[in-house]
C-alpha cells in the first residue's frame, strides 16, 4: 500500500467527498505544489504527506488538529502518492511522512546514502497486506484460505472484468503491490482488477456483501471495515526474509509491517517542537481505526473526527506534547 492539486485537510472536507479525493484512481503527483513554508526556518508552519488511504488520513487528522490547538502551527497537507512522498520529504517539499509500510530502496537512498531523511520512529500500528475473502464465503468453503485451494473456486470469483479468470480485487494502481507476480509464480487462473482507489475497493465490497456473493480482494489491516464485512485471510506460501527481494519473482506472502514516520532531517533537527510532538506521536490500531470510521462511516469531517478523538483521549495525547 501500501501503498493524494494541493489540499487543505481542514474544515473544506467532508465525509466521503474527502475520502473519494484522497483515494482518486490516478492522482497526479503534486509535491511541487507543496507548501512554501515547508522546512523554512522558524516558519511555524508544518507541511505533512497525506497517503491514499483512510488511516493515513486519520494520522494526519489527531496530528494537524493538536500541532495547530495544542502548540500553535499552522498545518498544511499534501497529497502525494507512496513513493513519490519519499522524494518530496527528501527534498522538503513536505516535512512528514507519518504511515510507511516499507520502502527499502527509499530507505537505503535517502536515510543511509544521502541522509536527508530521519527516522520518526514507530507510529505504533502493525501493519499486515494479504488477500482475504468474505468470512461468509470461507464458512461455506473452508478450504478456500488455502492459496493451493484458489484455482477452484476461480469460477466461482469470475467478474466481467476478469476476462473470464477469477477476480482479484486491488485498490489504486498507485499501491505497490506483489499481487500481479502473486498470481502469475504461483500458476493461479486469477486477473488483477483495480477498483481505482480504496474508496472505490470499499465500495465493491460492501456491495458483494449486501448481496452475499463472494469475493477475493487485496486488503489490509488495520482497516475500519472488517468491522463490518468481516473477512478472512487467504493464506500464502509464508513470507521469509527477502522472499520478495525480487518483485518479478516474489512468491511468498506480505510481511507484518511496524508502520513507521519519517521526517525530513532538517526539519527532525530544526522543527522544534513541531517535530518532537511528530516523533512522540505514537498510538493504537484501535485509535486509529476509531478516527477512520468517524471520517469514512459516519461522514465526520476529519477535523471534527480528530476533535472528538482528541476529547476522549487527553491522557494518550499529553505525552506528545514537548
Amino acid at each position: 500500500m501500501r501503498l493524494r492539486p494541493r489540499i487543505r485537510m481542514t474544515s473544506a472536507l467532508a465525509g466521503v467527498a474527502a475520502l473519494t479525493l484522497l483515494t482518486g484512481c490516478g492522482a497526479a503527483d503534486m509535491t511541487k505544489q507543496a507548501s512554501p513554508y515547508a522546512n523554512a526556518q522558524g516558519a511555524r508552519t508544518v507541511t505533512l504527506s497525506v497517503q491514499s488511504w483512510v488511516g493515513a488520513q486519520a494520522n494526519v487528522a489527531v496530528a494537524q488538529y493538536l500541532l495547530e490547538h495544542e502548540l500553535g502551527y499552522r498545518v498544511d497537507t499534501v497529497q502525494v502518492d507512496e513513493v513519490p512522498a519519499w522524494d518530496a520529504l527528501s527534498q522538503g517539499r513536505v516535512d512528514a511522512i507519518l504511515e510507511d509500510w516499507g520502502h527499502p530502496e527509499q530507505e537505503q537512498r535517502y536515510v543511509q546514502d544521502k541522509k536527508t531523511i530521519a527516522p520518526g520512529g514507530d507510529l505504533g500500528v502493525t501493519g499486515h497486506i494479504g488477500w482475504f475473502v468474505p468470512t461468509y464465503f470461507a464458512k461455506k468453503h473452508p478450504d478456500v484460505t488455502n492459496w493451493k485451494n484458489l484455482n477452484k473456486y476461480a469460477d466461482l470469483l469470475r467478474t466481467a472484468e476478469s476476462g473470464g479468470k477469477g477476480q482479484l480485487l486491488d485498490g489504486s494502481p498507485s499501491y505497490v503491490t506483489n499481487d500481479k507476480a502473486l498470481v502469475k509464480n504461483l500458476d493461479l487462473d486469477y486477473q488483477v482488477v483495480f477498483a481505482g482507489s480504496e474508496a472505490a475497493q470499499i465500495t465493491q465490497m460492501q456491495q458483494f456483501a449486501k448481496e452475499r456473493k463472494p469475493f477475493l480482494s487485496y486488503w489490509y489491516t488495520p482497516q475500519w471495515l472488517m468491522e463490518k464485512v468481516p473477512m478472512t485471510e487467504v493464506k500464502l506460501p509464508p513470507y521469509e526474509e527477502g522472499c520478495d527481494a525480487d518483485p518479478e519473482k516474489v512468491a511468498c506472502a506480505y510481511p507484518v509491517t511496524p508502520l513507521q514516520k519519517y521526517l525530513n532531517a532538517g526539519f527532525a533537527k530544526d522543527g522544534g517542537k513541531a517535530a518532537e510532538f511528530l516523533k512522540r506521536f505514537t498510538w493504537t490500531t484501535e485509535d486509529q481505526n476509531q478516527v477512520s470510521l468517524m471520517i469514512a462511516q459516519q461522514k465526520m469531517r476529519p477535523e471534527e473526527a480528530a476533535k472528538k478523538w482528541v476529547d476522549g483521549h487527553e491522557s494518550v495525547w499529553k505525552k506528545w506534547l514537548p
